[in-house]
């Protein structure tokens, strides 16, 4: 019977040549190795048990590719990738859960004791729907504890209310140009409150002003 001699499944997740021309052998220079390797399979596809990857260096507990071996999960033992499981599918991924759950109830749990969780679209979107989006951070300090956004483009905020609520500071900075229109009522509420123009670059005002002029053309 014709058995699958698929020999493509790399487990690196990027495209084969380029992970093919920059492999490299293990640091005793030569590839992993095993005597116990065992392998069931048709031309529909197979498990391998102590599989070691093309590249040589990382050998999988257990290895399950269908005829196309970018179909595969693999249970990788050693090597660069030890402890790793990895899914790879040249079509879509489908997890579904839940349908016997209520709306309370968590019914899809991604966690990660260390280290980050990537989620990356090299060409398409990311969406998240759902009744409600929840974005939680709960470090602590200066460095931790942040959400940032960022956009090559456009960041847009569309909703029947958007409130920002900042209990130190808050602030809205631009090089360009800065709009602010209410068609109903505008409402802006300071102990003090302070206008300053550019003209204090070369005189300041009575009341000052240069130094706050200074610290945003600093932006």
């Amino acid at each position: 019977m014709a058995t699958s001699q698929n020999r493509f499944n790399n487990r690196s997740g990027s495209p084969r040549s380029a992970v093919y021309a920059s492999a490299t052998l293990p640091e005793n220079n030569t590839a992993k190795k095993n005597y116990t390797g065992l392998r069931y399979g048709n031309d529909h596809g197979s498990i391998n048990f102590g599989h070691i990857h093309k590249s040589g260096d990382c050998t999988a507990d257990i290895l399950l590719q269908a005829s196309d071996g970018r179909h595969s999960i693999s249970l990788d033992k050693e090597g660069p990738r030890k402890s790793c499981t990895q899914i790879t599918a040249p079509g879509r991924i489908s997890i579904e859960s839940g349908e016997d759950l209520t709306e309370t109830e968590d019914s899809l749990y991604i966690g990660a004791w260390n280290g980050n969780i990537d989620i990356n679209a090299l060409n398409g979107k990311i969406r998240l729907i759902g009744t409600d989006i929840e974005l939680i951070a709960v470090g602590e300090g200066g460095s931790k504890g942040n959400v940032r956004i960022k956009a090559s483009e456009t960041i847009e905020l569309d909703g029947k209310k958007v409130i920002l609520n900042a209990k130190a500071m808050y602030k809205l900075a631009t090089s360009g140009k800065a709009e602010i229109a209410a068609n109903s009522c505008l409402n802006i509420y300071s102990s003090v409150i302070r206008g300053v123009t550019d003209a204090v670059a070369n005189k300041d005002g009575k009341n000052g002003g240069r130094n706050f002029q200074v610290k945003q053309a600093e932006f």
